[in-house]
């Protein structure tokens, strides 16, 4: 019976595993075309710290979601720097007028929260 539960559990682990991975992509492939679209803006230099933090969170949120694919031990050290970097990506990007800075910001405040639910679940 005891054997049962572990299964269940772990089983349902790895669907949590594979919802957050989802975000974690989608957020990743939302800063990255942002980033690509600050670059094309008429004015960059008002949008380099947008793109600095897309590519950052870009990059964070591709290593999170490899963690997770394999279990890493530190996965859980590294949701909690990605839902920072989530959030402050979110900040910025929601400070900008333009639709894939709109578009990056809801990619990057949905995965923040995926990730700060995982973390929440992780230390019941």
């Amino acid at each position: 019976m005891e054997h049962q539960h572990q299964t269940v559990s772990h089983s349902s682990s790895l669907h949590l595993h594979e919802m957050l991975i989802e975000k974690l992509l989608k957020c990743m492939q939302a800063c990255e075309q942002c980033a690509t679209a600050c670059l094309q803006e008429t004015e960059v230099t008002p949008m380099a710290k947008c793109i600095a933090l897309d590519r950052d969170c870009a990059d964070i949120c591709a290593l999170t979601a490899r963690l997770l694919m394999r279990n890493s031990e530190v996965a859980h050290n590294m949701l909690m720097l990605c839902e920072t970097i989530c959030r402050h990506c979110a900040e910025e990007c929601g400070s900008h007028e333009h639709e894939h800075c709109t578009l990056c910001a809801a990619a990057c405040n949905a995965c923040g929260e995926a990730c700060n639910e995982h973390l929440q679940l992780a230390t019941v």
